[in-house]
């Protein structure tokens, strides 16, 4: 399949690489573990941006009446979910452990479709989740790095993102643009974290990170928020500007790379039967392109 639309999709793989990897950085590395204040921090600077493209005329967005905003709320919610179980994972796991766990959350929204809706899935796309699930379900047995509370906010991470995608799903058509989702999925975000900061305990454990002054966890934090919302933007483009096994195939090829180059730079302790698992869930990433390209 050749890729369409390359300086975009280009763009967009080196932001999601970057994006993954200053992410990593600041959980990992400086051990920024405070995840209402980070992610509370990413969703106010992507909200404030992208309030300020829409102004600008970069974006385009309507207003919108109350229903449909209280319509995406249960949206917005998982959104929350899924960036703060997000970030409680990555701190804990590799990058490649981590994509893989994410990717089966495609086992959740096919079996909704199948089991619920009663859909016709094509026998290569039930292989595929199939693959998948194999893939997840074996990494917590093979891995040598073994973290329970990586693995469990994994899961909750992939339940998250499965749910939304089948709230996405049963939401079309919206009246509402993708551009303006993420508006207000931001919005409730911001507001959900800055409430939950005190309860949780981040925002005063925050006050004794040995970082805090640090010019490295400054700038870190400034690239992330920029970094995330730039990624957001371009992965909205290519959405709107390609089809969807072009879509496809670009965020596959961004996985990879990124996947690929995570060890050069964080460490992960591997054996065989781990590399077998992640090589199985890229696989599975290959398969879905043909999927795609065939309309299964």
């Amino acid at each position: 399949m050749p890729l369409k639309r390359p300086a975009v999709g280009l763009t967009f793989c080196l932001l999601y690489l970057t994006s993954y990897f200053t992410n990593k950085f600041v959980l990992s590395v400086l051990k920024f573990t405070y995840p209402t204040l980070f992610q509370g921090w990413q969703t106010l600077v992507g909200g404030l941006l992208l309030h300020i493209s829409w102004k600008w005329g970069w974006v385009e967005m309507s207003s919108s009446s109350r229903a449909e905003v209280l319509s995406w709320l249960p949206a917005s919610a998982l959104f929350v979910g899924i960036i703060y179980s997000g970030s409680r994972a990555l701190s804990r796991l590799p990058i490649p452990i981590f994509l893989t766990l994410h990717n089966a959350a495609e086992v959740i929204t096919c079996g909704i479709a199948k089991f619920v809706q009663k859909e016709q899935i094509s026998l290569l796309k039930i292989c595929r989740v199939l693959i998948l699930l194999v893939a997840a379900g074996c990494l917590p047995f093979c891995d040598p790095q073994f973290d329970a509370d990586g693995y469990f906010w994994a899961v909750i991470h992939l339940l998250c993102a499965g749910g939304y995608k089948v709230y996405h799903k049963l939401r079309r058509p919206s009246s509402l643009s993708d551009p303006e989702q993420q508006y207000i999925n931001y919005a409730s975000s911001v507001v959900v974290l800055a409430f939950a900061s005190h309860p949780t305990g981040d925002l005063f454990s925050a006050l004794d990170f040995p970082f805090l002054y640090f010019y490295s966890f400054h700038s870190s934090c400034c690239a992330s928020g920029l970094l995330g919302f730039l990624l957001t933007l371009h992965t909205l483009k290519l959405k709107s500007s390609t089809s969807s096994g072009q879509y496809a195939a670009w965020n596959c090829l961004a996985k990879v790379i990124t996947a690929g180059l995570s060890p050069i730079v964080f460490e992960i302790a591997v054996n065989v039967s781990t590399v077998c698992c992640l090589f199985l869930g890229g696989f599975a990433e290959v398969l879905l392109l043909y999927t795609e390209r065939s309309g299964s």
